[in-house]
């Protein structure tokens, strides 16, 4: 069984994911055995690689030493095609749906295309929906494109419903790393229920209480960065 057919196995049973998303421009390579027997210790079940910029070529290097820590699936979350490493186990092959940027809807993907298909990594067509969390993240200003205002429920709703309707497997819901406010419970449910493929979302969730809210609201797969990054406490609540 493939990841894939692990999430939709999960969502069908209605498991929940959690996966911790590692910035390679963040994490310094030697502090990663010691991370990862933190994050054994948690419900961790999927661990993401990526963030938007990555000016080091610092990717493969964190993936490869990630793989040697843990046996938990290791998917890309790139910003670019720069940040592909074969070493891992699966790509999010990710389009910026909230945003008119053809350089994030399609242009990246056809220059990752000769790479990933000369490589064993599961792709996993991901729609990816950037929402307001009143901050001005990093996916702004590289994409330079705006987030949806998560007033407008409707729309995040109908892209979403586009990302599915267009072959998308996952739908990704995102208030961007270090977001003031995570998406709001309501527009989890309204898009989760109207959805038949798994719905990810991430984006200011910092306490246990938000992570299990937005379990509740919805989401199947719910990712978190900065908040495991800079709350110790946080792997505590989080424990097995």
């Amino acid at each position: 069984m493939n990841i894939y057919q692990n999430i939709l196995l999960a969502k069908n049973e209605g498991k929940k994911l959690l996966a911790v998303l590692i910035d390679p421009e963040k994490i310094d390579v030697k502090n990663i055995p010691s991370f990862f027997k933190k994050v054994h210790q948690s419900i961790t079940t999927h661990i993401f690689v990526g963030g938007s910029t990555d000016h080091k070529n610092l990717t493969d290097t964190i993936v490869t030493a990630i793989k040697k820590a843990t046996h938990l699936p290791v998917l890309l979350f790139p910003g670019d095609v720069s940040q592909i490493s074969k070493k891992a186990d699966g790509i999010l092959f990710l389009s910026l749906l909230s945003g008119r940027n053809s350089e994030y809807l399609i242009t990246q993907q056809i220059k990752a295309a000769p790479i990933l298909n000369n490589s064993t990594l599961e792709i996993l067509p991901t729609g990816y929906i950037l929402i307001d969390g009143e901050t001005i993240t990093a996916t702004q200003r590289v994409s330079n494109t705006k987030p949806i205002a998560q007033k407008n429920s409707e729309l995040i709703l109908h892209t979403a419903l586009a990302g599915q309707f267009s072959g998308k497997k996952l739908i990704y819901l995102e208030a961007g790393s270090g977001a003031k406010v995570p998406v709001n419970q309501n527009i989890i449910t309204l898009t989760s229920s109207n959805l038949n493929i798994p719905l990810i979302v991430g984006g200011g969730i910092r306490s246990k209480k938000q992570l299990e809210n937005t379990f509740n609201a919805g989401a199947d797969l719910v990712v978190i960065g900065t908040a495991f990054e800079n709350n110790e406490a946080f792997f505590e609540d989080l424990k097995k």
